[in-house]
């Protein structure tokens, strides 16, 4: 018998079988970063396959971006963020920085969001992986264009918007198959 038998219950909830809600969200944020990681992966590939000639790390955490002007999507909501919350300006030498930080944030916060859903469902699938990859995919193309920091989603040829879905599908497979190994 366990002199400290709760500490040992609430290790179970984090890693055993029947998660706790903290385990749950646990599970859920690292299985996101891997989530992240394999979409990361995908898309690297592509750059190289379409001529880019950066190394992974420096194409991971975006070396060269240091103004708002060229910085992508999270690195812009990232600011508005701050700004609105601090009421202060974020200067563009941080571009980089909030880039990296809400990726990384967004991808393991939607896991969690992932390990919630998951660890109420009765038997977990990593086809599962595949309406919440497209459900992450489709609520970007509801909240960019709303802070106007993408096009509404008619305006992208079909193209454009099959890599992306197949980059955010790749996301939710690699989540969800994440969860199940910290779930097993």
């Amino acid at each position: 018998m366990s002199a400290l038998p709760h500490v040992n219950d609430s290790l179970c909830g984090v890693m055993g079988a029947t998660p706790t809600p903290v385990g749950a969200v646990v599970r859920g944020l690292v299985a996101g970063a891997i989530g992240t990681a394999a979409m990361d992966t995908l898309l690297f590939a592509r750059y190289r396959r379409g001529g880019g000639t950066s190394r992974f790390r420096d194409w991971e955490f975006s070396t060269g971006l240091s103004t708002w002007e060229q910085a992508p999507a999270p690195a812009q909501v990232g600011r508005r963020l701050f700004e609105g919350l601090f009421e202060r300006r974020l200067p563009p030498t941080r571009a980089r920085l909030v880039n990296n930080v809400m990726h990384w944030a967004y991808g393991t916060l939607n896991g969690a969001q992932y390990g919630i859903v998951a660890s109420s469902l009765r038997r977990t699938r990593i086809r599962y992986g595949l309406p919440f990859g497209a459900a992450v995919w489709a609520g970007d193309y509801v909240i960019l264009p709303a802070a106007k920091l993408y096009e509404p989603i008619w305006k992208y040829d079909a193209k454009t918007l099959g890599n992306d879905l197949s980059a955010h599908v790749t996301y939710g497979l690699a989540t969800a198959a994440a969860w199940r190994l910290l779930s097993a």
